[in-house]
């Protein structure tokens, strides 16, 4: 089982071993730490700006959004889960949604280039849904997830 840790791509000549049966990605537990850090650090901020109606106004609105972002990453820190009968994917806040292989339209990487910085989202279709994980939703390359998905889907038997 992987929990999300980023991964080096084997050799070509150096065989890839079975495909797995089951696969997790999460969230950095390092990052979701950090951001609950940082709204004890802006509720601590407002307790000390309490007489500066505008600086206490402007920490506390922080330390909600930076404690709502880090309370998303302790109630939901699995992001994607996949298996034979198909992938579990994060639904809304912190829901999770079952979807078969034969629901899953298409599985591809998104790959994008803006003031220099590139950027991947994998992506996995449903026709009715586009679900959309980037590399901090896995903790791994979305590349490397995609192979993945690709290879338990093939091994379940299922064909994109």
């Amino acid at each position: 089982m992987r929990s999300g840790a980023f991964s080096e791509q084997p050799a070509a000549d150096e065989p890839s071993g079975p495909a797995p049966t089951t696969m997790r990605w999460r969230v950095s537990p390092g990052f979701a730490a950090l951001k609950c850090a940082v709204a004890v650090v802006l509720v601590l901020a407002a307790v000390f700006f309490a007489e500066d109606r505008a600086a206490l106004t402007a920490a506390i609105v922080a330390a909600v959004v930076a404690g709502a972002y880090a309370l998303r990453d302790l109630l939901a820190p699995v992001r994607l889960a996949a298996d034979p009968q198909g992938v579990t994917v994060v639904s809304g806040y912190a829901g999770h949604r079952r979807l078969t292989w034969p629901e899953i339209e298409r599985v591809r990487l998104e790959t994008r280039t803006r003031a220099g910085l590139r950027s991947e989202l994998l992506e996995i279709d449903t026709g009715d849904n586009l679900h959309l994980l980037s590399n901090y939703d896995l903790n791994a390359r979305p590349a490397d997830v995609a192979v993945d998905l690709a290879r338990i889907r093939a091994a379940s038997g299922h064909r994109d």
